[in-house]
Order: structure tokens, then C-alpha cells, then sequence
């Protein structure tokens, strides 16, 4: 088991949200030995507490003093007015699960008014897999910590199911599987690309507003990302709409249906960048750095990756697979550069050579994905 990088306050509720199979359930249990748990998944207390929430009272011994924890609180928010109450009349600490913050505000439900702290799970990261960190074995497995076994791809498709039937189906967010299903694999070849609703739509034959309402379920899941463009002070007419980005490389290779025309280095690139992605955004939140995250591309095509801008400055990140160094990869970042000087410049690639040319810092995706919280914290590697 991996040491994760959340460390939550001790003496206090906390949410704990995040996609399924991250490993809440797990941390959870681990930082709290001694708490009574409650999982939402299985059927006795989800109906007693659907049909009651002030049932779960029940559940706590009066000379309790130690955590409760309540897997998949979004099945039944009633449950969250109870648990306020009891936070208020008893001093209860709860830590609740659950796979959407945005699900909940989206309902109007009760967040319990400051009285709990949230934090985030996000699939494992480099820093938090040290030596066993391997870049190659990471784009195609993805970060998840189950896929990190020998099974990976039996577990990434049922992984795909499980939340089609548990989180998608059951929780009534569409009564349309089959057409969801196929908006999934759609979306899949927008991976890392400027996504174009009105083809998505017609591909997925689909309404363009339902496509827009799918793609919200996705980002309310925190199964997907939508990266708006960097137009801060902008001297050129740039590209106005967000890329987007399954959370997983592993999902997204799970996801995209295969064909003769997809070559491995395609695919291969496409996942390295799901899975710098995937690093930027956790590392980013986990270590409450406060960046935005964006990425950068002009009318005429010059693009980079990712734009990471907050208080601590501008980083430029451009991701390639190739294992060799051209010249060619680091056009963009030169670019940006003369727009926005004090940017930091960042090339990574498949290569094993650091190396600093024309002002970019090249670094090796491995090494750059181990030291992701330095380099953002922009004091170089």
C-alpha cells in the first residue's frame, strides 16, 4: 500500500471525494482503525437509510467518540442533514465518501456548512509510487491502484462497467445507456484535442445538447477534465474552446475502440499526455500549490500542452512520447515564450537526457513526473 499524499486535519469531518476505485475506502480505513463503517453500496444500509436517514443513529453506539465513516454518501444526501445533526448534538466525526462534490451542490444538498473539510483522491502519482513508478507501464495501466496488477485490462473493462451500471444507470443520471455508451467511445477520440460538441453529437447520434449534458456527467464524476485555453493578456486571435481529457490514461485505453489505422505511437502519445495530465492535476490540488490549469494554442496552430498559471507564475509543459530530442518539440514553448517572457519552459519527453536548450528545460517524463511538485513549485529539477 502506498503512502498518499492527503493529510487531512486531525479532530475533524472531512469529505473525501473522488472517482471510484482511487482508494478512499482504503485511506480511510487505514487512518481510521477504530471508526464504525457504513457503505452505501450495500443494499441493507441503502435502503434503511433511503427509507429513514435518522436511522443511522442507530448504528452509533452512545459512548462512541471515535470517526464514522459513510461510503458513497451521494446515494442517499438526505443522509447528510442527519449527520449534521449529529455532528452538532453529539460531536460526532464523520468522514464521508462519495464520488461527486458538484453532484451534491448540483442537488442543493446539505455540505454541512464549513463543519467538514473536503479533500480529493485522485489516482495515484509518481511521488506517491516512488521506485515503483515506471512511465511506459503508467500510460497504458493508468494510475489507478488496482490496475497496477498483472490483470489490468480484465479490471479496467469492468472497471468501465461498473460505473456505467452503478454510478450511471442506478443513480438515474440518464435513462439512455446505449446512447451514453456510445458517446463514451466518441469522446474517447477527443482525448487531448479541442472538442467539437456538433461532431461528438453527430458521431454519437445523439442531440448536441444531450452531448453537452454527457460531457457534464463526466466532469461531475471527476471522470473528465475539460482544459480551457490560456488567453490571459493575449497578443494573438487564439483557440476559444477546452480540450478534454478522460482522468485515466488506463481508462481512456479501455474506452477507445481499436483499428487498423490506430498506430501504437498515436495511442502512445495520446495516453503520455493523459497521464502528464493526470499528474499536474492531482500534484497541483494535493499539495495546494493553487495553479489553473490551461492549455495554449493559436489560430494558426502553435500549441502547447498544458499552462500551468497561479500565483507561483506561469509553467509551459509540452509532453512528447518520442525518445528522441528534435528541434521541432519545442516551437510552441519558444513561442509562447515571446508572448509571456517570464514563463517557465518545460519540455518533457521519452528520452533519458536532461538538457536546457533556447531557455526550454528538457527533462525525462519519468524524472519530471517523480519531481512534479518541485517543478510546479517552479524551483526547476
Amino acid at each position: 500500500m502506498y503512502h498518499r499524499l492527503i493529510n487531512p486535519v486531525k479532530g475533524k469531518s472531512i469529505f473525501l471525494f473522488g472517482p471510484r476505485g482511487t482508494g478512499k475506502t482504503t485511506w480511510a480505513k487505514k487512518h481510521f482503525p477504530n471508526a464504525i463503517i457504513l457503505d452505501l453500496l450495500e443494499s441493507k444500509f441503502y435502503t434503511e437509510f433511503l427509507a429513514k436517514p435518522e436511522r443511522l443513529e442507530r448504528y452509533i453506539p452512545q459512548d462512541f467518540h471515535d470517526y464514522v465513516i459513510i461510503d458513497e454518501v451521494q446515494r442517499v444526501p438526505e443522509l447528510l442533514n442527519e449527520v449534521h445533526r449529529l455532528i452538532e448534538s453529539r460531536k460526532l466525526k464523520f468522514v464521508l465518501t462519495g464520488s461527486s462534490a458538484r453532484k451534491l451542490r448540483r442537488g442543493g444538498h446539505n455540505l454541512l456548512a464549513g463543519r467538514a473539510l473536503t479533500y480529493q483522491m485522485y489516482p495515484l502519482t509518481a511521488i506517491e509510487m516512488g521506485n515503483d513508478f515506471d512511465t511506459k507501464k503508467a500510460s497504458i495501466r493508468g494510475m489507478l491502484p488496482l490496475a497496477q496488477f498483472d490483470d489490468h485490462e480484465e479490471y479496467l473493462k469492468s472497471y468501465v462497467r461498473t460505473y456505467l451500471d452503478q454510478e450511471i444507470l442506478q443513480e438515474g443520471l440518464t435513462r439512455n445507456l446505449a446512447a451514453f455508451s456510445r458517446f463514451l467511445e466518441v469522446a474517447s477520440f477527443s482525448q487531448g484535442q479541442v472538442v467539437n460538441i456538433s461532431s461528438v453529437a453527430r458521431e454519437a447520434e445523439i442531440e448536441r445538447t444531450t452531448v453537452i449534458g454527457y460531457f457534464t456527467i463526466l466532469q461531475d464524476l471527476l471522470i473528465g477534465y475539460m482544459i480551457p485555453p490560456f488567453t490571459k493578456r493575449a497578443k494573438r486571435r487564439l483557440v476559444t474552446h477546452p480540450k478534454f481529457y478522460y482522468f485515466d490514461s488506463g481508462l481512456y485505453r479501455a474506452i477507445r475502440p481499436m483499428g487498423p489505422y490506430d498506430t501504437p505511437q498515436e495511442i502512445g502519445g495520446i495516453s503520455v499526455e493523459t497521464l502528464i495530465c493526470q499528474q499536474l492535476v492531482a500534484v497541483n490540488d494535493l499539495m495546494k500549490l493553487g495553479y489553473k490549469i490551461y492549455y495554449y494554442r493559436t489560430a494558426t496552430g502553435v500549441e502547447v500542452d498544458f499552462v500551468m498559471y497561479g500565483e507561483l507564475g506561469v509553467v509551459a509543459i509540452e509532453v512528447k512520447s518520442s525518445n528522441t530530442y528534435t528541434s521541432e518539440m519545442i516551437l510552441g514553448l519558444k513561442r509562447f515564450a515571446i508572448d509571456y517572457p517570464e514563463a517557465k519552459l518545460y519540455l518533457l519527453y521519452g528520452g533519458e537526457r536532461k538538457m536546457y536548450i533556447d531557455g526550454v528545460t528538457v527533462l525525462p517524463l519519468s524524472a519530471a513526473c517523480r519531481e512534479m511538485g518541485e517543478l510546479l513549485r517552479n524551483k526547476g529539477t
